[in-house]
């Protein structure tokens, strides 16, 4: 993992000069040792293709396929919605009515 997480931190100033780009986030699991979790947030499938087309980004991708990890999984979302304890424009009328007790 740390040989991956140096990858990344090489990176980082090219993903956060990204046009596009939102926040990225690592996590990893509690259930699954050495299994990592990277979220990147985009602002359109547009800047995602940008940031997936990069040379350094696709040098890197290379170099975890051949030397870090047996497998990997993208996934690629929409989001439904997002709301927060005080943000709740977006979150379903029945948890607003719970909540609102």
């Amino acid at each position: 993992m740390d040989q991956y997480l140096s990858l990344a931190a090489g990176l980082k100033d090219l993903l956060q000069a990204a046009d596009g780009f939102i926040r990225a986030e690592r996590f990893t699991s509690l259930a699954n040792e050495g299994k990592i979790l990277s979220l990147s947030v985009w602002e359109s499938e547009e800047a995602v293709s940008r940031w997936r087309q990069l040379a350094e980004h696709r040098h890197s991708q290379q170099q975890g396929r051949e030397t870090m990890f047996k497998s990997f999984r993208i996934t690629v979302a929409s989001k439904l919605r997002t709301y927060t304890m005080d943000e709740r424009d977006e979150a379903p009328q029945d948890s607003n009515e719970f909540f609102s007790k």
